[in-house]
């Protein structure tokens, strides 16, 4: 395996979102406490093989909206910190060193920025391919031909040690990125779940296109991550980039304490 380095370009910070939100997808949001929130972010993940820059979803449009600070909200992004470019040149890299992007979903907050990229090849699920409308020679809808990646059934090869993962569920065409370095496993997981709580709480969140299918998707992750050293790389909670930090791996049985927002 090529040695890896994977960087948090990180956009907002200091939110927060509620456990009715976090946990309600299968059993409704009345059975959680509204009141227990936990911290929100946004990042998205950078990944710099040596020969290759690969992002993973590239953040919410530059021109967009900050909603202000609503309490009773059931999820604040937080406050911006910094538009996506500008986030990346802090971490060292150009618009024009990007080779290829991989896009988990199609909500803005994972595709806000992928105009800002013409020349790189943009890798996503043909489904959200579709949806999105996107057409053009560096877009590559993807159909997952390369077979099964362990327990989950069908995935793309990226480069060597990077690949797509079809996981739908949170959208029809939703991908989880695995990136190997090392002995770990890198998850980036494109809202299989909003904060890591709900991956050792076993709960999905209200937001889904198919229910079923995000329910296979969260059971497929934890599968996974019971047989694998897992780094997992949330977009929405800061956990996920003090994982990478750490290099925290997930230990089902042992859930970390929650700090609170």
């Amino acid at each position: 395996m090529i040695k890896m380095e994977i960087k948090a370009i990180k956009t907002y910070e200091n939110g927060f979102m509620n456990q009715a939100f976090a946990f309600g997808g299968e059993e409704g949001q009345e059975k959680f406490d509204a009141s227990i929130k936990y911290r929100a972010s946004i990042q998205n993940y950078l990944i710099d093989t040596g020969d290759e820059v690969i992002l993973v979803d590239t953040g919410i449009p530059a021109d967009f909206p900050n909603p202000e600070c609503d309490e009773n909200a059931p999820i604040y992004n937080g406050d911006l910190i910094s538009d996506y470019l500008t986030a990346l040149k802090e971490a060292g890299y150009e618009k024009e060193d990007v080779s290829k992007i991989l896009l988990t979903h199609k909500h803005i907050d994972h595709s806000g920025e992928l105009k800002q990229f013409p020349n790189a090849k943009i890798y996503m699920s043909k489904a959200e391919a579709d949806e999105l409308k996107l057409s053009g020679d560096n877009i590559v809808p993807v159909e997952y031909d390369d077979g099964a990646y362990y327990n989950f059934e069908k995935s793309q090869k990226i480069v060597d040690g990077v690949y797509l993962i079809e996981a739908i569920g949170h959208t029809k065409g939703n991908s989880i990125v695995i990136v190997e370095d090392d002995d770990l496993f890198y998850m980036i997981h494109g809202d299989v779940t909003y904060t890591d709580e709900a991956l050792y709480e076993n709960k999905l969140s209200i937001v889904f296109e198919d229910i079923e299918k995000a329910r296979e998707t969260l059971d497929n992750v934890r599968e996974f991550i019971s047989n694998h050293k897992t780094v997992y790389l949330s977009t929405h909670t800061p956990l996920g980039p003090e994982n990478l930090e750490n290099k925290a791996v997930v230990d089902l049985e042992n859930p970390p304490e929650t700090i609170k927002p």
